[in-house]
């Protein structure tokens, strides 16, 4: 369907630090009201690069291949100008999956990602307000849909790219903190299939090399597009739009 997005590209996962202090993030602004108040897919793991950070792909990154429902939300994205110019990415949560395309339509990556732990399509109401401990398992979800993403600060004034700022859905780096580490969410990340791939509290952990060498960069001027893909509605129903292209594809 689209030969040329099948040839895959990502980037080397290394293990440098990097200064997020928070399992998940927090808005800074919720964080403040509180106060006051699953199909499978075979992947490879790259081994550790020593290179230094530059911003270029590498061929030995873990190969996905996109999903039929991937490639077809690309497509719609692409033909409609739907990103408006952008930069966007594509994070297939059934297969724990994301790959980035820039503002013409071009893949430039695709990496694995952990998500939020609860499979739904949706966000509890009021989440963003409430502090992590609050926050119930059945409510730990990555919502589905698209998103306008820019970057801001978190609790701790850490900066993330907010996916989705007021339901606390922010994408960053796998956090390095003690409670990262017992959980695995490193070994997670490089499993080889996505059955592990659900641990966050509803964010999205990307490989510290893919942020910090492509997305940030691309991201940091004027943001980007996110599209989330459902684990359980209809994809029509979150990408409405979908139709329409079914419809013309038909005639």
């Amino acid at each position: 369907m689209i030969q040329g997005f099948l040839a895959l590209a990502g980037l080397a996962m290394l293990a440098a630090p990097y200064g997020v202090a928070v399992q998940d993030a927090k808005p800074k602004v919720a964080a403040a009201k509180t106060k006051a108040g699953a199909a499978k897919s075979k992947r490879v793991a790259a081994p550790t690069s020593k290179a230094k950070p530059k911003a270029k792909a590498v061929a030995d990154a873990p190969k996905l291949q996109p999903s039929a429902d991937t490639l077809r939300v690309h497509d719609w994205v692409a033909s409609a100008g739907d990103n408006n110019g952008l930069p966007y990415l594509i994070v297939d949560k059934p297969h724990a999956a994301l790959f980035l395309f820039d503002g013409a339509g071009k893949q430039l990556a695709a990496v694995p990602v952990l998500i939020g732990i609860a499979p739904g399509d949706d966000a509890t109401p009021g989440i963003g307000a409430k502090q992590l401990s609050e926050i119930g398992p059945a409510e730990k979800t990555t919502p589905a849909g698209r998103f306008l993403a820019k970057f801001g600060l978190a609790v701790g004034k850490e900066r993330v790219l907010w996916v989705d700022y007021y339901t606390s859905v922010a994408l960053h780096p796998v956090p390095t903190g003690a409670p990262a580490r017992k959980e695995k969410r490193r070994e997670r990340l490089l499993s080889p299939t996505p059955d592990d791939n659900r641990i966050t509290f509803g964010c999205i952990n990307v490989p510290n090399a893919f942020y910090t060498r492509l997305l940030s960069p691309m991201y940091k001027k004027k943001g980007g597009y996110v599209y989330v893909l459902p684990d359980s509605k209809p994809i029509e129903e979150v990408f409405p739009a979908l139709h329409v292209q079914t419809a013309v594809r038909t005639d």
